[in-house]
C-alpha cells in the first residue's frame, strides 16, 4: 500500500513538472531560409575557396533572383609567437565578413551585417606540410560556416520587404 502511494505521488509530481514543456521545432516555417533559391551573390575581398560551396548550401542558385547578396571578406593576421630563427609558431586570424542584402523589386538595401570570426593556428613546420595546410583550410571553412550561420539567423528576424 505504501509503495502504491509513492508511485502515485511520483506520477503526480512528474505530471505537474512537465506541463510547461515547449517543443523547439513547434514553428516549422521558421526553419526554412526565406531567401533560399531567391538570391544571387557576389564575393569580394579575401579568397576563401570553401566559401563558394558553403554559400550554395545556404542560399542555393537562382535563375531569377529577388535579392542580391554582396559579401566582402577581410583578413587580419597577428603573429603571436615568433621563434629565435624568425619562424612563426602561432598565428591569430581575424576574418571580417561584411554582408549586404539588396531587394531587386524595391531597389533598396534590406540588411547590412558585419560578422567577425577568429581562430588561432599553429603551423607544424616551417615548410610545406599537407596536414598543417589541411588544418588551416578547415579552420577557414569553419569560420565561413559560422559567419553564414550568424547572417542567416539575422535574416530570420528581419522583415525582408522593408527597406533599411
Amino acid at each position: 500500500m505504501i509503495k502504491l502511494k509513492h508511485i502515485v505521488l511520483l506520477l503526480f509530481v512528474l505530471m505537474c513538472s512537465c506541463t510547461n514543456i515547449d517543443f523547439v521545432y513547434k514553428q516549422s516555417q521558421k526553419l526554412e531560409n526565406p531567401i533560399y533559391k531567391k538570391t544571387s551573390y557576389q564575393i569580394s575581398g579575401k579568397e576563401i575557396p570553401t566559401m563558394y560551396s558553403n554559400i550554395v548550401k545556404y542560399f542555393g542558385n537562382s535563375p531569377n533572383p529577388s535579392y542580391t547578396l554582396n559579401i566582402n571578406t577581410r583578413e587580419k593576421t597577428v603573429r603571436r609567437s615568433v621563434q629565435s630563427n624568425q619562424a612563426v609558431s602561432k598565428v591569430d586570424y581575424e576574418l571580417q565578413f561584411n554582408y549586404s542584402l539588396k531587394n531587386h523589386s524595391k531597389d533598396c538595401m534590406v540588411l547590412e551585417k558585419k560578422v567577425i570570426t577568429r581562430f588561432s593556428y599553429t603551423p607544424k613546420s616551417s615548410g610545406y606540410n599537407y596536414g598543417s595546410d589541411q588544418s588551416l583550410e578547415r579552420m577557414y571553412d569553419l569560420s565561413t560556416l559560422q559567419s553564414l550561420e550568424q547572417f542567416t539567423n539575422e535574416i530570420y528576424s528581419k522583415d525582408l520587404e522593408s527597406c533599411k
